[in-house]
């Protein structure tokens, strides 16, 4: 198995191969994580591995999705920002 990434702002594509053999290409949102029903074996990956989006190679789908959740931007939990809310609703009288 191999999985080449690219993400190139809101989307992200990726291609690999099963067992030797292509499964095609896949395009998501950069905020979701990838299916094997995602690919498509008639759809053509974006580009050289040398172009600007190029994120890098992948022994699984697994290991893609783990990157994937690492370019996400974290989010606040809900306690810390009603928390952050009152400090500023409270400094404002």
């Amino acid at each position: 198995m191999g999985f080449a990434l690219w993400i190139e702002g809101e989307t992200a594509w990726c291609a690999g191969t099963h067992e030797y053999r292509p499964m095609g290409a896949a395009v998501i949102a950069s905020t979701s994580l990838f299916a094997a029903r995602d690919f498509h074996s008639l759809r053509a990956a974006p580009g050289e591995r040398s172009s600007r989006h190029f994120q890098g190679l992948f022994a699984s789908l697994p290991d893609v999705n783990s990157y994937l959740r690492t370019k996400r931007r974290p989010t606040p939990n809900r306690r810390s920002l009603r928390r952050q809310l009152a400090i500023v609703h409270t400094s404002g009288k």
